[in-house]
């Protein structure tokens, strides 16, 4: 049976640790012009403290998701939460653009843990009749650290210095690090070995779409799923 409790800690933990990973991968395009000229950077330096963040994000999404079937969801979204915390130090405290560039690599490596792990958690702590409305508000976050990324970057840049965009990551994952031991609870993807239908059960999981329409028995597969499944039939 699942708590209002354990639902409210859930949502707010998961949405907090989306809004400040994904509000990292724009926020530095702003500061960028500054970190040149404090840093002395190359073009080719400022790129990579875009890219490198990006770059490891996207790689390793999928093993970050995978570790947290493996190893435990609350455990691998803590750990991806140190990871970023740490990365987002190092980042403040780099003394030259390539030591940035490195944070911000590491940076991508916690960031792609945490990510799908929040969409992970935050679904297996909902109901079927609230998961749509859980999932839908986990995507409008999402989205609105995207849009605002710049502006905050501009705005703290302006304010105070290109270093706090790195620093103020910190408090907030030495929060999100305690609370997600102690207010998440721990789950695991399908146990067993591996097989065809077990695969299929898992990637539906991962789906937006069937998570939206899905049944805790059966999962309902969208049209991608459905159609992916029918072309490894063939």
């Amino acid at each position: 049976m699942r708590s209002r409790s354990n639902m409210l800690w859930t949502f707010a933990i998961t949405s907090v640790a989306l809004f400040m990973v994904t509000l990292d991968n724009l926020v530095v395009t702003t500061a960028l012009p500054v970190i040149r000229r404090d840093l002395h950077a190359s073009l080719s330096q400022l790129e990579w403290t875009v890219n490198a963040y990006t770059l490891t994000f996207a790689v390793l999404l999928l093993t970050g998701a995978a570790l947290g079937d493996r190893l435990g969801r609350r455990l691998m979204f803590s750990v991806g939460i140190v990871i970023f915390t740490l990365s987002s130090a190092a980042a403040a405290l780099a003394p030259s653009a390539t030591a940035l560039d490195v944070a911000r690599a590491a940076q991508g490596v916690g960031g792609a843990i945490v990510t799908p792990l929040t969409l992970t958690l935050l679904s297996a702590a909902m109901p079927r009749e609230r998961r749509g409305l859980a999932l839908g508000a986990w995507g409008g976050i999402g989205g609105l650290a995207v849009a605002i990324g710049p502006l905050v970057g501009g705005a703290v840049v302006q304010g105070i210095s290109w270093q706090w965009i790195f620093w103020l990551n910190v408090p907030i994952g030495l929060i999100l690090a305690p609370l997600a031991f102690l207010r998440l609870r721990e789950s695991h993807g399908p146990a067993g070995a591996p097989s065809r239908s077990s695969d299929r059960s898992r990637r539906e999981r991962s789906c937006l779409p069937c998570s939206f329409s899905g049944s805790e028995g059966r999962p309902h597969r969208c049209c991608l799923c459905a159609s992916s499944a029918t072309v490894r039939s063939r």
